[in-house]
């Protein structure tokens, strides 16, 4: 017998071979991402992502603003970086310097409304043109809806869709706030959308009537993640074995738990019982004939984003 949680050579009288093993391969598989090492090194993955532009990169965003209202159009940015800057008299406009992340914008003009009141924009590897608004002399007054997104790790940078009488997208800061200004009297659809989170309510219909609108909230949490599991592979004992145990351990090089039921007779094993967020480290033994498991193989890591 060997004492519980670690890995010993078990020797009988007349064993007629000495065991050995290594891991070949580790393979971590999720949803959308694999990624393959060798022995004693961190399992890397690959997921697809946006492009990263080279560092110190800058990008601009333009647009029009049509048809050009008599009065001045004041454009705010809002997002990964803050500035504000005037139409042109032909309606055109740009914020330059700006590096990769999300943004909004949102134009004012006294006397005028704009559809939509406010535009996302996000910025990868290339400039953004045509973020487009028209004009609308208002002859009534305007309106604003507001709210939060809670907690604010959900709320910060969710994109806020609103549709009604006019549309627009905005996206919630760093504490989760939105606001959608310029706004006439009706009803309206709000819905938050944000990658890896989902929002209670899923959406929300609210009405504008005479009065600026706010505690328009939703509360987010993350969604479920894909399943992980780690593949491993090995190379077959030189000597005549009968089969393999896989054992794993969250502490390197000691407190390895058996996972297999009887010996393995191939030599793969797929481990399907892992948790994000945690490194799980794995030995295998070749076991002959007579019961004699050999002494631990290389270790293996898989590190479980």
């Amino acid at each position: 017998m060997r004492p519980s949680r670690q890995i010993s050579a078990r020797t009988r009288p007349g064993s007629k071979a000495i065991l050995w093993l290594a891991f070949s391969a580790v393979t971590f598989c999720s949803m959308g991402c694999t990624g393959t090492v060798k022995p004693n090194s961190n399992v890397t993955t690959t997921t697809p992502t946006q492009p990263t532009p080279p560092t110190g990169q800058t990008f601009a965003i333009s647009g029009t603003v049509s048809p050009a209202p008599s009065a001045t159009t004041t454009l705010s940015l809002s997002g990964a970086a803050t500035a504000t800057t005037t139409a042109s008299s032909n309606g055109t406009y740009s914020f330059s310097g700006l590096a990769a992340g999300t943004y909004a914008v949102t134009p004012s003009a006294s006397g005028f409304g704009f559809n939509p009141t406010t535009q996302a924009a996000v910025i990868t590897t290339t400039d953004i043109a045509g973020l487009n608004f028209v004009s609308a002399a208002q002859t009534s007054p305007t309106f604003s809806l507001s709210g939060t997104i809670s907690p604010a790790s959900a709320g910060s940078g969710a994109a806020v869709v609103l549709t009604g009488p006019v549309g627009a997208t905005a996206t919630a800061n760093s504490s989760g706030a939105y606001s959608f200004p310029g706004l006439t009297n009706g009803t309206y659809s709000v819905t938050p959308s944000k990658s890896g989170f989902t929002f209670t309510p899923g959406t929300q219909t609210a009405t504008v009537n005479g009065v600026n609108l706010a505690g328009v909230n939703f509360t987010g949490a993350a969604s479920s993640q894909a399943a992980h599991s780690v593949s491993l592979q090995w190379n077959a004992s030189t000597s005549t074995v009968t089969g393999y145990n896989i054992y794993r351990s969250t502490t390197s090089g000691s407190g390895y738990v058996k996972l297999n039921g009887t010996p393995l007779t191939n030599l793969t094993y797929t481990d399907g019982s892992v948790s994000s967020g945690t490194t799980y480290f794995y030995v295998a033994t070749a076991v002959d004939s007579g019961g004699d498991e050999s002494t631990n193989s290389n270790q293996a890591t898989a590190v479980i984003p």
